[in-house]
């Protein structure tokens, strides 16, 4: 198996021949230039994980290419127009004689039900497990583990003791594109400190600013 990543989630992997695409999304870059894409994952709904335009560049120039995805993803799918396969929890496809597996229903808390969303992790030919924005156990041998390690759903040590948890030979991170701009929580903490009449200021750096 070979994978290069493009950033945050999107992953371009490569099993027997087989190329698969994960999350193209407002914090990768470089999807847009992947060729021979055979299927395009998409775990869950976040712009992070599914950036619409990057989604149609990348089957522009990938036509042959399937978008595999869960329930909801596919709602928004299918008001863009875009073809798409079912693949969610409990379930399991092949494409190109590899093996897809569906695990888990449901993004991690954020705070409380705040963009609460479908979420499918994917295990991919028995071998790499792809979580999504979760710390789903699958319940089987992961030989490599996709790890998210960053987000304002999930703290350092829950990242650790899951891949202690798992045991997977090799992890690598995932769900990084936060580190690149720490203003990224930003609309979180303005959505619900706005909610309770406290307001949320960013300082920008090295400017003086009225409070």
């Amino acid at each position: 198996m070979k994978i290069a990543k493009y950033g945050h989630c999107c992953l371009l992997i490569e099993e027997n021949g087989l190329r698969i695409l994960t999350d193209p999304g407002a914090y990768s870059s470089g999807q847009s230039e992947a060729r021979g894409v055979d299927v395009v994952l998409i775990t869950h709904e976040h712009a992070d994980h599914l950036h619409m335009d990057s989604l149609l560049e990348v089957l522009k120039n990938n036509p042959a290419a399937k978008v595999v995805t869960n329930t909801a993803v596919g709602k928004l799918l299918s008001e863009a127009g875009i073809e798409f396969s079912i693949l969610e929890h409990g379930q399991s496809r092949e494409f190109g004689g590899i093996l897809f597996e569906g695990f888990g229903d449901q993004h991690a808390e954020i705070y409380q039900k705040l963009w609460l969303v479908q979420n499918t992790g994917y295990f991919i030919g028995n071998k790499l497990f792809y979580p999504g924005d979760a710390l789903t156990n699958p319940g089987k041998p992961v030989e490599v583990l996709a790890l998210p390690v960053a987000g304002p759903w999930l703290r350092i040590s829950e990242s650790i003791d899951y891949a202690k948890t798992l045991k997977p030979k090799t992890c690598f991170p995932v769900h990084d594109g936060m580190f690149k701009n720490p203003n990224t929580f930003a609309a979180i903490f303005e959505k619900v400190l706005g909610e309770a009449a406290i307001k949320f200021q960013i300082l920008e750096e090295a400017k003086e600013t009225e409070v």
